[in-house]
């Protein structure tokens, strides 16, 4: 859950009235230059309301209009006492002294509206100000307090600790996987040519005296191999044989095939060894030098690297102040117990030492890729303990998957 920007919300709305206040501000039209006129009160109303004329001085004509006169002036000045029998008042207004309505009788009501812009302008910046105040201060002190659980180093320890653990684990993974495939290669071969000497008579122990042995000698079909390689449908095409005969003679080639490939061994010949063989010899001395410790030693890394990914990604928003500030409350409490964790991880390995093991196991393991392509250390180190090297091979010749 992420936690609700709720003081951003403030400074968000804060900017928004500001926003607001000064667009009101530019519209409202300024106070205008005016020159003061007398006015002659042709009408009035109890409220003030008149019409009046004056006497336009920039365009000197008479003009008349309506105007809001001040309704408690003087008795003597409005009518009849200002000039009994004539039914005229008088009374004091402005004219606009610049711009197109030059002359025009200036009316109270237009400064009225003026004043109600400004106010409304000045009714808008102080709840922004108050508003960007609350969302800065508050969301300064949410921001330090969350801020609290980032632990950079600590974060920062565990990744380092992490990819050594996933480093020897691969690196005993890679070595592990370069014996397995070379000594695949080798066994194949050495399975072939077991099979290729195996007369297609042999066949008669899996599939019983009536397999035609005869027939497929006279199309050329003379051993075990020949019939794995023609497969089953080329037997049946090149012999003549029925579809069911001939699945029960490749059936029966399969199964001797499986046989022969549990009980074929790949022999090391350091005397005369071809160049897969110098191959295996090389990659099985990095295992041997590297000893039994490093696969406990991979094996604890990959159990280790498990371990902290699992705490890493809890720990994530801990990592830095900008995904600490993203994180909800249930993220939070979530990174403070996986940092706990991490310490304690942290601690254990680094009194056990197990940061240098990774680097040393990791340094025997890459040992392998010498300059000596004719293997001479690795088939003389065979040569001093064969059996290590049998026994190491065994193992991973053996071993269910791989690694």
């Amino acid at each position: 859950m992420k936690h609700v920007p709720v003081f951003r919300w403030f400074v968000t709305l804060g900017v928004v009235l500001f926003a607001l206040s000064a667009v009101v501000y530019a519209r409202t039209p300024e106070y205008p230059e005016l020159r003061q006129v007398d006015l002659t009160v042709l009408q009035e109303e109890g409220d003030g309301t008149c019409t009046v004329r004056w006497s336009d001085p920039y365009r000197l004509v008479e003009r008349e209009g309506p105007y809001r006169c001040d309704p408690d002036r003087s008795p003597d000045l409005k009518a009849p006492l200002y000039k009994p029998g004539t039914g005229l008042g008088w009374d004091t207004g402005f004219v606009v002294a610049v711009g197109p309505d030059k002359g025009r009788l200036y009316s109270p009501d237009d400064e009225k509206a003026i004043d109600d812009a400004i106010e409304l302008s000045d009714n808008l910046i102080i709840p922004g100000l108050l508003l960007l105040s609350v969302g800065l201060v508050g969301g300064n002190i949410r921001s330090l307090y969350r801020l609290g659980g980032v632990r950079r180093r600590v974060v920062r320890r565990a990744e380092e600790l992490r990819e050594a653990a996933v480093r020897v684990s691969r690196d005993h993974a890679r070595a592990v996987e370069a014996v397995r495939s070379t000594w695949e290669s080798l066994h194949r071969d050495a399975v072939r040519e077991r099979l290729g000497d195996l007369p297609v008579a042999r066949l008669r122990r899996t599939a019983g005296r009536r397999l035609p042995v005869k027939e497929l000698e006279r199309h050329g079909v003379r051993s075990v191999r020949d019939v794995l390689e023609a497969g089953a449908w080329g037997v049946a095409q090149t012999c003549g044989l029925g579809r069911g005969a001939a699945e029960t003679v490749w059936d029966a080639a399969r199964r001797t095939a499986d046989a022969v490939s549990r009980d074929t061994t790949v022999r090391l010949d350091a005397d005369r060894p071809g160049p897969r063989t110098v191959a295996l010899l090389k990659e099985l001395r990095v295992l041997v030098e590297a000893g039994p410790a490093a696969r406990t030693v991979a094996e604890a890394g990959g159990e280790l690297a498990a371990g902290l990914e699992r705490r890493l990604a809890d720990a994530a928003p801990a990592a830095g102040w900008r995904r600490m500030l993203d994180a909800g409350p249930e993220e939070r409490r979530r990174a403070a117990t996986a940092v706990a964790g991490l310490r304690g991880l942290l601690d254990e390995a680094e009194r056990a030492g197990v940061r240098a093991r990774f680097a040393q196991v990791s340094v025997d393991l890459l040992r392998g890729a010498d300059g000596d392509p004719e293997g001479l250390a690795a088939r003389t180190d065979f040569e001093a303990r064969p059996a290590e090297y049998y026994d190491l091979l065994a193992e991973i010749a053996t071993a269910p998957g791989r690694e």
